[in-house]
């Protein structure tokens, strides 16, 4: 009877620590985690440090807060003196609302890119060539 109750508890803590350990999650100083349970979001994002979420239910994405250094691919554009420039740009962006960013847009990073390509564009057709110079 002692035995059978030994490794019963046995087992109930190692499944306990099973579960502990599938719902820890840790969220670094330059992260910030969006969790959402059943496709919702849930609250507002973690901050950095040992968090739990529960298994099976919650979903929890990294966001990266850093400055993100992002290049923008050579544009080709016509000025507004008619001169053809070919134009490469670097664009540094920050994520501020790391809720907003995984919500709101499908792929922020590429979003980001593609706005920047198309500002880029734009304005390429708005100057001249001693402005671009």
């Amino acid at each position: 009877m002692v035995v059978e109750l030994l490794a019963a508890g046995a087992a109930t803590l190692s499944a306990g620590l099973v579960y502990v350990m599938s719902a820890a999650r840790v969220v670094k100083q330059y992260e910030r985690g969006v969790v959402f349970r059943l496709g919702r979001l849930h609250g507002n994002a973690r901050e950095p440090g040992f968090t739990m979420v529960v298994p099976g239910v919650d979903r929890m994405r990294k966001v990266n807060m850093q400055i993100v250094t992002l290049p923008v691919p050579a544009q080709e554009g016509i000025t507004r003196d008619n001169v053809t420039v070919r134009v490469d740009a670097v664009v540094y962006f920050k994520v501020v609302d790391a809720a907003n960013a995984i919500v709101q847009v499908e792929d922020y990073r590429f979003a980001v890119s593609q706005m920047a390509q198309t500002s880029l564009r734009s304005i390429i057709g708005k100057s001249d060539l001693d402005d671009l110079l």
